[in-house]
């Protein structure tokens, strides 16, 4: 599957963005999908993830009450809405797929990545 994020962007600490990961093929359904964020010189970190139908969600605890995740199997998307924003949540985002039947948050679980999408929050 091959997968393209966008909607980053430059935004005031406090504000909204929303971003959005646009697979291809037909079996989008049957993949566990995340978000996963990097800033220079650190590990990419999981932010949130969705179980294949969308029953169940996964969040870090630094984005929890602030984030949602949600997918539209028919139309091949997951979104992640961000709220609240913080100067910490600067970061290229990544948007992944896991082939897998659990939800994992290590990033070596994940078979397919998106080419990821800047995120700015200034203070």
């Amino acid at each position: 599957v091959q997968l393209q994020a966008s909607g980053g962007g430059l935004v005031q600490a406090g504000g909204s963005l929303r971003l959005s990961c646009a697979a291809s093929g037909r079996t989008f359904s049957r993949y566990i999908m995340a978000w996963f964020r990097q800033v220079p010189g650190k590990e990419r970190e999981f932010v949130a993830g969705i179980t294949q139908g969308g029953a169940s969600k996964y969040y870090a605890d630094s984005v929890k009450g602030r984030f949602a995740i949600a997918r539209d199997n028919a139309k091949n998307t997951v979104d992640l809405q961000m709220n609240r924003l913080k100067p910490e949540d600067t970061a290229v985002y990544h948007c992944a797929a896991d082939s897998g039947v659990y939800l994992h948050y290590e990033k070596r679980a994940y078979d397919f990545w998106g080419q990821g999408t800047q995120v700015t929050v200034s203070s």
